[in-house]
């Protein structure tokens, strides 16, 4: 792992989002994109929001990664998920140079900007883990 990485959003970018897989949500995350929208929470996640026992997750209109995603950019960007908003400090790029690397491939952002030192990066991956705790319970058992 190295010590320091370079990252910078890039203005006007959606690279991120057009990565295949699902957008998770928190309840949280859920009651702030409904505020944002102007909508109840449970009207959002009718419309919005796909629940299983365990987990949430963003509807995938056809065609496309998110309902949210225009091609000005993200339409809730002051309330964008947890998943979203972290990139690329998720744990699994942080801990594998190689899953890093192949994440900068599509993401023009790493590599540029400040220098973030990886104790910085790894504080903000550990809110990835408390968020969405089922996706790293191997991570935790290794503290």
């Amino acid at each position: 792992m190295p010590r320091a990485l370079r990252f910078a959003c890039q203005p006007g970018c959606t690279c991120c989002c057009q990565e295949p897989g699902y957008v998770y949500l928190t309840e949280i995350d859920l009651r702030r994109a409904a505020a944002h929208l102007g909508l109840t929470p449970a009207r959002f996640e009718r419309r919005f929001v796909y629940r299983t026992t365990h987990l949430l997750r963003l509807r995938k209109p056809g065609g496309r990664q998110c309902p949210f995603l225009l091609a000005g950019g993200c339409s809730i960007h002051p309330a964008k998920p947890t998943q979203c908003r972290l990139f690329p400090f998720w744990p699994e790029l942080l801990l594998s140079r190689r899953a890093w690397q192949r994440a900068a491939r599509s993401c023009p952002g790493i590599g540029t900007g400040p220098l973030i030192q990886i104790g910085t990066a790894l504080e903000t991956a550990t809110e990835m883990i408390r968020a969405y705790p089922s996706f790293y319970d191997s991570l935790r058992s290794c503290k």
